[in-house]
């Protein structure tokens, strides 16, 4: 369930209304070109700026036009009574498995975010990847509260934010927490430039945002990681290193993958809500460039 590709695609916006038509084609995209899962509703897919109407009607289209490929449902909101509605939903919609995010604007103590899932775990009839994303969420977990947590029933699998960029290093630091979690819990990676280390380094998952809109591309880097040729992976992570680099430049890499749904015609601008911004037109301009010169796809 909670390993390989693991494609989080937007959830794009038109007149400040999901647009689902575009979702669904999406969707689509992504389920052909093979990838192992599709997590609907992820960081990429905006989740916080929906309503719980919204959010159903995306999970939904997610698994209904999704074939064969399982699909994850991101349930994370600011209360405990709100997560659990979106567990609900998602499981009524059909998902294979949902992710949470600790999410806050008071910050959250570790025994806050041990108690969201402890009393979460009690209503999954589908496993949970816990999803650590400290950049947006303003949480970082530790390793003690991994083991706690990973312990919970129900749980899958553990999304780390990135490896460290020694190859040894980076194999070090994931075996370490897979030493204090149950051996059905997986670990996954995310932070897309650092994707080829993390599976290099065992990790069992990519919880990829590329693998959302270009999936191709994204399996350029995976494919050869899971066959364990590291010299092929690295170097089709180093071909996208400019990809990488607006990554940086704009914040993170969402801004960047709107202006690719959008110049790949895979969905209408302005892919955003209010009042996030899209890239402004020379930022756009480079990203097209750099769109034309990888032929990503």
């Amino acid at each position: 369930m909670f390993t390989g590709l693991s494609a989080f695609p937007l959830t794009p916006v038109v007149d400040d209304r999901v647009d689902l038509d575009s979702y669904a084609r999406l969707i689509a995209h992504v389920s052909e070109a093979g990838v192992d899962s599709i997590t609907a509703l992820g960081s990429a897919g905006l989740y916080p700026y929906f309503t719980r109407e919204e959010r159903r009607a995306v999970a939904r289209t997610a698994v209904q036009h999704a074939g064969d490929t399982p699909v994850i449902v991101g349930v994370g909101a600011l209360r405990t009574r709100d997560v659990r509605q979106h567990v609900a939903d998602a499981q009524e919609a059909g998902a294979a498995g949902v992710l949470l995010a600790p999410m806050s604007y008071h910050p959250l103590t570790r025994d806050d975010v041990y108690a969201l899932f402890e009393d979460v775990a009690g209503d999954l009839s589908v496993p949970l990847a816990v999803y650590d994303n400290p950049t947006v969420t303003r949480f970082t977990f530790d390793d003690d509260l991994y083991a706690a947590v990973a312990a919970l029933p129900g749980v899958g699998s553990i999304k780390i934010p990135g490896v460290p960029a020694g190859a040894e290093e980076a194999a070090a630091r994931v075996n370490q927490i897979r030493a204090r979690i149950p051996g059905h819990v997986t670990v996954g990676v995310s932070g897309d430039a650092h994707a080829a280390r993390g599976l290099l380094a065992s990790c069992d998952a990519w919880y990829s945002v590329i693998g959302g809109t270009i999936p191709q591309t994204a399996r350029t880097v995976s494919d050869p990681a899971r066959k364990g040729d590291h010299e092929a992976a690295l170097a089709a992570s180093q071909r996208l290193s400019p990809l990488w680099d607006l990554f940086a430049a704009h914040g993170g890499s969402l801004r960047v993958v709107a202006a690719l749904a959008e110049s790949l015609g895979l969905a209408t601008a302005p892919v955003l809500p209010r009042p996030l911004l899209p890239l402004d037109p020379a930022a756009r301009a480079e990203v097209d460039r750099v769109a034309d010169a990888l032929s990503l796809t």
